[in-house]
């Protein structure tokens, strides 16, 4: 089955920079786009960024343009988040999530979640 799984977070002073990695594993990778969201306490879920399948699109939200990176690599079903010039407000649960329509229905699977905490 989909299995996704983040690391990479941890505490951050302001201005300062992390890398979350996701692996995936039980899916064709390739051929999804792959998208990172966060959630900070007592605030719904966001979508921070997405890349296409290839690798040669992406979107941002526009609270992080400019400071994160989102970039895969399709041969070690890898995807990753460059967080630079972090900010407190940057403070969230950041997840993995891919997500496909297909004739047997819609999938939708999520990691277990990786803590980024900026503050001085």
């Amino acid at each position: 089955q989909v299995a996704l799984a983040e690391s990479g977070g941890g505490l951050v002073q302001p201005g300062g920079s992390l890398r979350l990695s996701c692996a995936a594993s039980g899916m064709i990778f390739r051929v999804n786009a792959m998208h990172w969201y966060r959630q900070a306490p007592g605030k719904e879920r966001e979508l921070v960024a997405t890349i296409t399948s290839g690798g040669g699109s992406t979107n941002y939200a526009d609270s992080v343009k400019g400071r994160f990176s989102i970039s895969r690599d399709n041969v070690k079903n890898m995807v990753y988040l460059q967080m630079n010039s972090l900010k407190p407000e940057d403070t969230a649960v950041y997840y993995c999530n891919v997500n496909w329509r297909s004739a047997t229905g819609y999938y939708d699977y999520w990691g277990q979640g990786t803590q980024v905490t900026c503050s001085s």
